[in-house]
């Protein structure tokens, strides 16, 4: 792990005892397994002892980012105006990064129920296909030049400074693709949690990160031989749910001896989602305000709060 020398670092017994008030999180396991992300695992002690804590952090940023927010607009003397709190919520491909966003995202409805929370991924801003293929980029999906970068750092700043209805591209997982004409739609929210393996990466090519637009920042960490396993469990669970669907992405490799089949999906791994961990998403670690580091039965071990 690189060094975490302005982090301070917490066992899971240590970071329990930070939950505040704990009774408005009435999660239970029906829901937690309609959140959870193939082949994660997350159970209700999570939620008491690692993300409630988190809850009740975000609650001290949150309460401290309003009164900055209209203390600054007295200031300049402008009329007061909503300005969604955002989170952002990074980590390697497999390592949970959806389920940790749902989840908060139903804790914080759950506490603040006077607020609209919104919750979305970075997918929607890749390239659609056509455009990887034609710049020969398809065996680097998701390093950080498949990404329309300045069309989400655009979109971040409507989000921060023009409110209303906003609308952002629609990705789909099973076809693997940016779906044409499609698009979903921010309408103002007070808290918006954005998940995504590049949200704490520079831009090529720009000045602002992405993180600059976060008013709090989680990065999922895990050992990497542990996420590349979680990884090939994922697409194996994906082969099995495409098998009677052609119009899966995945149903093509169905049509495969499965071992030809894991065989592909373990180089993947080695030569794409690997190097990507390694060189590009890993490295934006120290950009995160909180880190959270998975054991490699899923279940959060260790927790970061950055120092200053």
């Amino acid at each position: 792990m690189q060094s975490l020398a302005n982090y301070d670092e917490f066992s899971r017994k240590e970071w329990e005892n930070f939950h505040g008030e704990y009774k408005k999180q009435a999660i239970t396991d029906g829901e937690l397994r309609k959140i959870k992300s193939l082949d994660d695992e997350i159970s209700i002690d999570d939620v008491r002892s690692v993300y409630a804590p988190i809850r009740h952090l975000l609650h001290i940023y949150l309460k401290n980012y309003r009164k900055l927010t209209k203390l600054k607009n007295e200031f300049l003397n402008n009329k007061t105006r909503k300005v969604p709190f955002v989170i952002g919520v990074s980590g390697s491909v497999a390592v949970g990064k959806s389920t940790t966003a749902r989840l908060l995202k139903i804790m914080l409805e759950r506490s603040y129920p006077q607020y609209k929370v919104a919750q979305m991924t970075t997918d929607g801003f890749l390239y659609p296909s056509k455009i990887l293929k034609e710049r020969h980029l398809m065996d680097k999906k998701g390093f950080p030049e498949t990404y329309d970068m300045s069309k989400l750092l655009d979109f971040l700043g409507e989000v921060k400074t023009r409110g209303g209805k906003i609308r952002y591209p629609l990705y789909s997982h099973n076809i693997y693709d940016i779906i044409p004409g499609k698009y979903e739609e921010l309408d103002n929210p007070d808290i918006l949690i954005v998940e995504g393996i590049n949200v704490l990466q520079l831009p090529q090519n720009e000045q602002i990160y992405v993180s600059d637009f976060f008013d709090f920042s989680i990065y999922i960490d895990a050992e990497v031989n542990d996420i590349e396993e979680w990884f090939l469990n994922r697409f194996e669970t994906l082969l099995d749910l495409a098998r009677n669907d052609p119009n899966s992405y995945y149903y093509q490799f169905t049509q495969i001896p499965e071992t030809e089949a894991m065989e592909m999906a373990k180089n993947v791994w080695n030569t794409i989602n690997y190097p990507n961990l390694r060189d590009y998403i890993k490295p934006t670690m120290n950009r995160a305000d909180l880190i959270l580091h998975k054991s490699e039965d899923h279940q959060i071990d260790k927790i970061y709060l950055r120092k200053y």
